[in-house]
């Protein structure tokens, strides 16, 4: 090939293309592949060859070149009569510019509009990330601000809740003042007022002589105004006592045919001649467990007041099953009835409602406002209908088992289900509330507290489950705890249980006298009576028993046997099973039945003895078949007890167990004897 054609081949395969022109775009040359791409010719302008809308990136190059060099410029040609991104470079000599246009592919132009189009739209999302970036700190500026704006108020609840904290101080201190005062001003009038009453009641019986009429009038006078007042002293105190939460709760069962006996008795002959007392319902409802006295003092009330405000027809009691569990105690009277506008502030203190009855039949003011006092301590309300001249009804509504009882009662229930997981601790004492406080203080911290509230509930307790310990009060109402504790201690089967002795008086001697392990007067500290039950008491999970015997009634026979103890019975029921659970489960001790189906004891022995997990669990083998002396003796040597199956009971099982545990270092009283 000769050097004119290859050139000609080589231009048609270049895409370069070469220009000249002046500073101001004039076309000095054109080489050929211009002139056949883009028809450029000298003296045309290189405008005229810019695709539309690229002549200002024309003259922006050509002004860039007369400045200096173009090493990349992008520029849209029409080639071919064809929009085409071309390269351009430039070099101005003089007053001549050199250009060199190279044409871009058209997938490299269609990729470079992709990018081109990309870049618009990350510039796109660049802005709009701006704009969110500007909302977000608007946004958190105004959580600063908000976040200001809560620190400003949490400083002004801060110090509203000290205010009224200060408040609630001086409230309760004038509360405690004013009980106080009250309680004095009561017994400085007491005494006087037992005087007045007991000379008058001397003079009035005669016992110095005989009285004219006159001095009888007078004394009697006397004698009521000193009644009077000797009542409103004890409203004061018995309402003051409300206020000050001092009021003690005798909570227990009673029946209602005996409260509505006694108010019958009690008020009948205060019932004037045309009013008719009607007493009815006690065989409505069934025995409530709240504080009879209590119930009683309301009901007198309102019946006391229906008899004063009624001068005929009638006044009737009457006792009804409520919604709920509840007992409603209404008092009706056909009486002067009491108006709307004052029904409000009926129960309020000192408030007397004005009428001519009233005024005939002084009163203190102080009855009602005691009576919803009382009413809440037991739980319930009181409610009043009335209508001016046809009567009025006061109601007296309590929940059948007071709270208190019902609380208690709940603490029996659950006790009776051991959670095998936590220990049982059994609480000997009679006051409520200290039982709550000892379930409070023991729920989360390993024990569950089994309650007795009495020395027979306590036996009672002991006949079903052993507890890990037993914590005392022997101060029980009506009856003594020391036998109790002599009992516990006496008791083979028994006397290893720890014993707290926790009361008010400074018994110590005699309680460790008897074996109590611990004593503390109360008030006992949390920290001290966990810190002993630990020490004394396992509060840890329980002892697994694992027992290995073919024969289904055996194993239920000890299952049973150990029902309400602190240990837990897994059951296998031949002899390979037994060395499989007890090296899974690692119990602490092992039952082991002589006579096997598929083992002997000893072949269960070996196994058990050539794996270290299974190696140090004590073993306590239970026969119903006479041993011979070789047997006798290997067992003797390789386990801890041998026990007939005919005299085996639920004392002897518990006993040979906790000496199992002990002698193996992993009993409670293995522990408690290593503590410091």
């Amino acid at each position: 090939m000769t050097q004119a054609p290859r050139e000609k081949r080589f231009a048609s395969l270049s895409r370069e293309l070469q220009l000249v022109c002046d500073l101001k775009g004039q076309v000095t040359f054109a080489d050929p592949r211009a002139s056949q791409l883009i028809g450029a010719r000298p003296g045309m302008h290189f405008r005229a060859f810019a695709a539309p809308g690229s002549e200002e990136k024309i003259d922006a190059l050509l002004n860039e070149s007369c400045a200096q060099a173009v090493a990349s410029w992008e520029l849209a040609l029409m080639v071919e009569g064809m929009p085409t991104t071309v390269a351009v470079r430039t070099l101005c000599e003089g007053d001549e510019i050199a250009i060199v246009a190279s044409l871009v592919p058209q997938d490299y132009a269609n990729a470079l509009g992709q990018v081109a189009a990309t870049m618009s739209e990350l510039a796109g999302l660049y802005r709009e990330t701006e704009r969110q970036q500007r909302e977000l700190l608007r946004r958190h500026e105004e959580l600063l601000r908000l976040g200001r704006e809560l620190d400003d108020s949490n400083r002004g609840m801060v110090a509203l809740h000290a205010e009224l904290d200060e408040k609630q101080d001086s409230l309760r201190r004038a509360s405690e003042v004013k009980a106080r005062m009250v309680a004095n001003v009561s017994h400085e009038f007491r005494t006087p007022l037992n005087s007045i009453l007991g000379l008058s009641r001397l003079l009035l019986d005669r016992t110095d002589g005989e009285l004219n009429e006159e001095q009888d009038k007078q004394l009697r006078f006397i004698r009521r105004a000193a009644e009077t007042l000797s009542e409103l002293v004890n409203d004061l105190l018995d309402l003051s006592k409300m206020e000050a939460g001092k009021v003690g709760l005798r909570i227990a069962r009673f029946d209602v045919a005996t409260l509505f006996g006694a108010l019958r008795g009690m008020l009948r002959p205060l019932a004037p001649d045309p009013v008719q007392l009607v007493i009815e319902g006690a065989d409505e409802v069934p025995e409530l467990d709240t504080d009879e006295s209590k119930v009683g003092q309301v009901l007198r009330n309102f019946l006391s007041n229906a008899l004063k405000f009624t001068e005929r027809g009638e006044v009737r009691l009457r006792a009804q099953r409520g919604p709920n569990d509840t007992v409603i105690f209404s008092v009706a009277d056909t009486g002067i009835g009491i108006a709307p506008e004052d029904q409000h502030h009926i129960f309020e203190e000192f408030v007397q409602i004005d009428s001519p009855l009233q005024r005939k039949v002084k009163g203190t003011g102080l009855g009602l406002a005691l009576c919803l006092k009382v009413s809440e301590t037991l739980g319930g309300s009181v409610s009043l209908e009335s209508a001016v001249g046809k009567g009025s009804t006061f109601s007296l509504i309590i929940p059948r088992v007071h709270p208190e009882a019902q609380a208690l009662n709940d603490m029996v229930a659950r006790s009776e289900v051991l959670d095998p997981m936590r220990a049982p601790v059994l609480v000997v004492e009679d006051d409520r509330q200290t039982l709550f406080l000892y379930e409070k203080y023991l729920e989360g911290s390993g024990f569950q507290v089994v309650p007795a509230r009495s020395i027979d509930d306590a036996r009672r307790a002991m006949e079903r489950l052993r507890p890990s310990a037993v914590v005392l009060d022997i101060m029980l109402e009506g009856e003594t705890s020391w036998n109790f504790l002599a009992e516990l201690k006496a008791n083979e089967a028994t006397r290893d249980i720890p014993a707290l002795v926790v009361t008010v008086t400074s018994r110590e001697e005699k309680a460790r006298a008897l074996g109590a392990d611990e004593f503390c007067v109360k008030p006992f500290e949390k920290a001290w009576l966990l810190k002993r039950l630990k020490a004394l008491a396992r509060s840890g999970p329980v002892e697994r028993v694992l027992v290995i015997d073919d024969d289904e009634v055996a194993r239920y026979l000890v299952r049973r046997m150990l029902t309400g103890t602190p240990y837990v019975v897994i059951e296998a029921v031949n002899g390979e099973q037994g060395v499989e659970v007890a090296r899974r489960e690692q119990p602490q001790v092992i039952f082991l039945d002589f006579v096997l189906g598929d083992m002997t004891a000893f072949d269960v022995l070996d196994e058990l003895k050539k794996d270290p997990r299974t190696r140090s669990i004590p073993v306590i083998v239970q026969t119903s078949k006479s041993l011979e002396e070789s047997e006798r003796q290997r067992l003797q040597t390789e386990t801890t007890a041998i026990l007939s199956k005919h005299s085996l009971s639920r004392e002897l099982a518990i006993a040979r167990i906790r000496d199992a545990l002990t002698n193996a270092g992993i009993g409670p009283a293995a522990k408690a004897s290593k503590e410091p």
